[in-house]
């Protein structure tokens, strides 16, 4: 039962929040006024985490704001359950260097499990952790040892449930029947702009249900113990994921409450008498009462303690008892691979020559039965991308333990569930779609970024070379915009052996996500590549055929598909007399990582004669030809047709690498 204390309690969070918000004069009462109760109820009644060891138990329960606008909210909460938040860190709530930033930020404030804000994403990245708790569950959990058995919650608002990406991930976590995710919906009928009614009024109850959801409703957002019940029913659905729907005024108690008024401006020192008055507080500002700053302790704090304090007790006798299952379970939490994962990958000889998709396909395959628990999928295009662990089966329903996800034609809730994955712990994930649709899940690969999560993207059919399925489903400035994206190591190999250095770069990363931009046409296997791609393309560029004499007289670079082209440049410049070096630039981030003697070594500055050759946007180039050199690209839409003729009709070229090369007017000192 819930008591006065309870009340008090819920008014402090309240009270806290909008006391940030006006410190900081900016911020968003509307959602900490009205949600602070149901927060409170799964907190301190059903949450099991540990506010003193943070994020490292393994078995804790998630729970991320996806409404990361409500973060004065999250932080209040952390600050009373013990985490390391204090007051002084909610005085300096959005303030530069402070650790309450604007939104939710994990690895910035203790006990932030995501990174939210861009709405929905929250609730995508919630699925993936319900998957990775599912999977883990399945391949360790052994009779009388549930060493992964937890719950994920949410919470969401109306705006959650209005971006596209709610559909794609809350659809798939119906279909793969996550009974243990429970969403909490703060329905309050009012968005940023004004009353939902003008642009969202479906039935949200039939749509949740027609996914495969459970649906609850609370009717009262003040009624701590109708919200505690329907979590507790919530928990004992095992075969769905529930949505409860709790009924709320936004803002309450505020001048304007139930008013987009009220959602994103601070209340002002009026608004928040108002307030401290309708609630009853007389406290000044950042106060928590004794008595309530006890309940947190008696109730988060020393649950949290006690349960872990148990499960690593049964963690000890499981590591006795299964010892090699124990060991790869606390490895894959730390990102620890295993001693010589890398051994025995593919090595491509000259000669033989295919896509670097399926190159990647026979890596893949090798670095799956060293590393237990690397798994993932594709947005309905393994068989095109071929990311299938062709010795695996496939994570359903009925088999959790399954290592190939079928994400659907969902490349938005794809990526974001990946990173809910990989923000969980235990496991390394990849998910692949064409190179082009990279433009549906843009905002993920940014939060993954963001995040510091190590996921892969493994993007194929990556230029015009594409052919006869047209501009359409031809990249052109995808290359471009995504290398522009901060802590993203994008790779596109040239070979078989760059592709095999790709992904061993990728899955020893451990703070970057990786972007694999691959082929669908056959890439011959280059001269050079098979000694010198494992350590080169960790370097992201490297002089691949050097010049005969002491010193090029000119420098081609080039990428992917287009240093092969590159090379046969190189030979037919030679018989006229002209020599070059061809460098392959396989990754602009990690070039640009390397110390200044070695891109020296690689791009002498006294050698600037330069051509860039890739088959994408121009854009970016210009860093490595400098302002006399000239870059071959395409800087227009594809077109549909052969593939072989349309790269001819854009110059992608021996003959126009060499013409290029050769109009270049520079004197050389």
């Amino acid at each position: 039962m819930f008591d006065t204390v309870d009340e008090q309690a819920v008014n402090t969070l309240r009270m806290l929040s909008i006391d940030e918000i006006q410190a900081a004069n900016s911020g968003h009462p509307g959602l900490p006024l009205d949600a602070a109760p149901m927060l409170y109820a799964l907190w301190t009644r059903h949450l099991n985490v540990n506010p003193v060891t943070s994020r490292k138990w393994p078995n804790r329960d998630r729970f991320i704001l996806s409404a990361g606008h409500g973060s004065a909210l999250l932080y209040s909460l952390l600050h009373c359950s013990g985490y390391k938040v204090s007051r002084s860190d909610l005085m300096h709530f959005r303030q530069l260097g402070s650790v309450t930033p604007g939104h939710p930020e994990v690895g910035k404030t203790d006990g932030v499990e995501a990174t939210t804000g861009p709405l929905g994403q929250g609730l995508g990245m919630s699925i993936g952790m319900a998957m990775a708790e599912a999977h883990i569950a399945a391949i360790y959990n052994k009779p009388n040892f549930p060493i992964m058995d937890h719950f994920t919650y949410t919470l969401c608002g109306d705006g959650d449930l209005m971006e596209g990406i709610s559909d794609e991930a809350s659809s798939l976590a119906g279909h793969l029947k996550l009974g243990k995710l429970i969403v909490l919906y703060d329905s309050n009928d009012v968005s940023l702009d004004g009353p939902t009614t003008k642009a969202f009024t479906e039935n949200v109850k039939m749509r949740f249900e027609g996914y495969g959801w459970q649906y609850l409703s609370v009717k009262d957002g003040n009624d701590l113990e109708a919200i505690s019940t329907a979590i507790d029913q919530a928990k004992l659905e095992s075969n769905k994921p529930t949505i409860i729907e709790v009924k709320t005024v936004i803002g309450y108690g505020a001048p304007g409450q139930g008013t987009n008024k009220v959602h994103g401006t601070p209340l002002g020192e009026k608004g928040i008498e108002t307030v401290a008055k309708n609630l009853g507080w007389k406290l000044p500002p950042f106060s928590v009462p004794s008595t309530v700053a006890a309940r947190f302790s008696a109730t988060i704090k020393k649950r949290g303690i006690e349960r872990e304090a148990k499960w690593r007790e049964m963690f000890k006798a499981y590591s006795a008892e299964y010892s090699q299952l124990a060991e790869d379970f606390s490895k894959a939490f730390i990102n620890e691979l295993p001693v010589e994962w890398y051994k025995n990958l593919p090595q491509y000889q000259e000669g033989e020559s295919q896509a670097s998709r399926s190159s990647s396909k026979d890596v893949l395959q090798i670095l799956a039965q060293h590393i237990p628990w690397f798994w993932g999928g594709s947005a309905d295009l393994s068989s095109s991308n071929n990311t299938r662990i062709t010795k695996e089966i496939d994570f359903s329903s009925t088999s959790y333990e399954g290592r190939n996800i079928w994400f659907g034609v969902r490349e938005f809730g794809m990526a974001a569930a990946m990173n809910g994955i990989q923000l969980h712990g235990g496991s390394r994930v990849y998910g692949g779609t064409f190179f082009v649709f990279a433009d549906y899940l843009r905002p993920v690969l940014r939060l993954s970024a963001l995040q510091k999560v190590p996921v892969t993207y493994v993007l194929t059919h990556d230029s015009v070379a594409v052919g006869e399925d047209g501009p359409t489903h031809e990249p052109v400035e995808q290359l471009a915009s995504i290398r522009a994206i901060p802590n993203v190591t994008v790779i596109r190999p040239a070979d078989g052996n760059e592709t095999r250095a790709a992904w061993i770069v990728a899955a020893s990363s451990t703070h970057t996500p990786t972007v694999l931009v691959l082929s669908r046409q056959k890439l011959p296997v280059l001269p050079g590549t098979g000694k010198k791609a494992d350590e080169s393309v960790r370097k992201g560029g490297y002089v691949l055929s050097p010049q005969l004499g002491e010193k090029p007289s000119g420098i081609l670079i080039a990428s992917g598909s287009e240093v092969a082209l590159a090379y046969q440049a190189q030979k037919t410049l030679r018989e006229q007399g002209i020599d070059v070096s061809v460098v392959s630039m396989p990754s602009f981030e990690l070039f640009l990582k390397q110390d200044e003697t070695y891109r020296e070594s690689v791009l002498p500055k006294h050698v600037r004669k330069r051509v860039s050759i890739e088959a994408a946007s121009t854009f970016g180039w210009q860093k490595f030809v400098g302002t006399e050199g000239k870059s071959i690209g395409v800087d227009q839409f594809g077109l549909s047709g052969n593939g072989e003729k349309i790269l001819e009709k854009f110059g992608i070229t021996v003959k126009n690498v060499v013409d290029t090369f050769k109009s270049l007017d520079i004197i050389e000192h």
